[in-house]
């Protein structure tokens, strides 16, 4: 008698949990139903009001989309001859698009480092200060570089100088969220230690923190590397040099220069490609040490 009460108390205590199971599945279905309607009301609406605002209108134009690339690819082929010569043309704009990404990178990565050993608890020179050097990542990670860019071209004057900037800029402030993560995950044995022998704190982040942490600021560095060629040649459209600064003149000029277009856009694109590939093998090595 007492085996069946308690198989009715546990039969019961089973449809109950069975119950809270099927309840709360029904409202988090529910919660996830009315999300994914909100985002079809707001995404219809914003299309719907930047279509109104649009100089043509989406749908009018949609027919067209392939037009301009036609054009180009056209052109291309029966102007093929000079691809050569257009590509040979293009490689000083792009050196100067790689310089200007890399030092970027590199200086953005430097200021990052140091944001980011300021803002990381346990490891900062003034804890006080850490929300301080925080908001300043934010702010810098915030503003896209081509508003930067635009601002510092009005300031300076077009070329390569305000892209390398702003991309620095927006880099510091990229890489010390990411660096600080990494940093927040280092082991203080070290940093202890050598506080105990009398280190100073350049020396504690030198010598304890650095060796553990370098290896995954290479390859965000990396990561971020090709992201900045991306944004270089971009930023040449608004006058910034480099690239993308002779693909927006071979485009406005359009009929008659689309093949020096294209010469530029097999660059660009081969370029990408080449970074992308030698990036991920050395990240890959750093962070799987060769495996």
């Amino acid at each position: 008698m007492t085996d069946m009460t308690r198989s009715a108390h546990d039969l019961t205590g089973l449809d109950a949990i069975r119950h809270d199971y099927l309840r709360m599945t029904r409202q988090r279905q529910l919660y996830t139903g009315v999300l994914i309607l909100v985002f079809i009301v707001l995404m219809v609406a914003g299309f719907d009001t930047a279509d109104s605002r649009n100089a043509g209108g989406f749908w009018e134009g949609l027919n067209q989309i392939f037009d301009f690339p036609a054009d180009v690819i056209s052109e291309a082929i029966e102007k093929a001859a000079n691809l050569p010569g257009h590509i040979m043309d293009a490689l000083p704009a792009l050196i100067e698009t790689i310089n200007i990404a890399a030092v970027a990178t590199l200086i953005g990565c430097g200021f990052g480092t140091l944001f980011a050993v300021l803002g990381t608890r346990g490891l900062a020179l003034w804890p006080a200060l850490i929300p301080v050097f925080r908001r300043i990542t934010d702010i810098l990670r915030a503003i896209p570089e081509v508003v930067i860019a635009l601002v510092l071209i009005f300031v300076m004057g077009g070329g390569p100088v305000p892209a390398m900037v702003a991309i620095a800029l927006h880099t510091a402030g990229a890489m010390g969220k990411l660096f600080s993560e990494v940093n927040e995950n280092v082991d203080l044995r070290p940093v202890e230690g050598l506080a105990s022998v009398g280190a100073n704190w350049s020396l504690r982040i030198w010598l304890g923190v650095f060796p553990q942490v370098l290896p995954n600021y290479l390859s965000y560095g990396l990561m971020r590397l090709e992201v900045n060629i991306r944004a270089s040649a971009i930023l040449g459209f608004v006058g910034a040099g480099g690239i993308g600064y002779e693909l927006r003149n071979a485009m406005t000029f359009g009929q008659g220069r689309f093949d020096e277009a294209a010469a530029i856009f097999i660059v660009l694109f081969v370029t990408i490609v080449l970074v992308d590939q030698i990036s991920s093998a050395v990240r890959h090595k750093l962070t799987h040490g060769g495996q």
